[in-house]
């Protein structure tokens, strides 16, 4: 059988048999390894949303390995008290509330007690609101106190979005507090806050935290297809040959 599927009548559709096989067991590999990533993300956040509240105001920030740990505590409960500086306030693109289309107002939070700052998304305005360009409706002079979550920094966009241009920017893509940092005249912390809701809050920005969903998803379904589709093939084929054989022989 291994002569005949390597015959000169076969060679090349055995070859082609087997890539097919390879690309088909090569999909199954890498919904497993999507599988694994989407497991350890999910290990993380349920770390991250097991652990005290993190208080920033009583926190070492200007300590390199508290700032460089701080990029690990995404989804982290988190609060903090602090004076905003609207003066560098800028908007995150694209952002909606029910049905309808806007931004969310990111602005820096200088940290009472400290030298550092951190940008905090207080929330949603509509489209309309944000084309005007005064935003000043929606300020919140004095210290507060800002309840929500850690999250990280993203130096490239999620997929369908369009990266941001180069130069000072009112209005961004998505959160790249290393970019926005560099138009910032003081320093950030290298995450951000996105606040939480409050039922004592009814005005604009509207607070959201995002919907994560900690489960595994589909890859295992997925994986086990790919798998079964490989095998189907390579199994097949050679009762494929041997059935196009015995009925050539059959032939008068």
């Amino acid at each position: 059988m291994i002569l005949k599927l390597f015959s000169r009548r076969w060679f090349l559709t055995t070859l082609l048999v087997l890539v097919g096989v390879g690309v088909l067991a090569r999909l199954g590999i890498w919904q497993l390894d999507r599988l694994e990533a989407r497991r350890a993300f999910n290990a993380r956040v349920s770390t991250q949303e097991a652990a005290p509240i993190l208080v920033l105001n009583s926190t070492s920030l200007g300590d390199p390995g508290q700032m460089e740990s701080l990029k690990g505590m995404e989804y982290r409960a988190v609060t903090v008290q602090g004076e905003y500086d609207f003066s560098h306030q800028v908007a995150l693109r694209n952002q909606s509330w029910g049905n309808e289309w806007g931004v969310h107002l990111l602005t820096p939070l200088q940290i009472a007690g400290s030298e550092q700052s951190i940008l905090v998304d207080r929330g949603w305005i509509p489209a309309e609101a944000f084309k005007s360009g005064d935003w000043s409706a929606y300020d919140e002079p004095g210290e507060v106190t800002v309840h929500g979550i850690v999250r990280a920094s993203q130096s490239k966009p999620d997929f369908g979005k369009k990266n941001d241009p180069e130069g000072v920017l009112q209005a961004w893509n998505f959160a790249n507090v290393e970019r926005i940092q560099a138009q910032t005249p003081y320093g950030l912390l290298p995450v951000y806050i996105q606040q939480a809701p409050d039922p004592a809050w009814t005005s604009l920005p509207y607070r959201s935290l995002p919907e994560v969903e900690l489960t595994e998803g589909p890859h295992m379904g997925y994986a086990l297809q790919w798998f079964s589709f490989a095998a189907l093939l390579g199994v097949g084929y050679p009762f494929f040959i041997r059935k196009q054989s015995g009925a050539k022989h059959a032939q008068p």
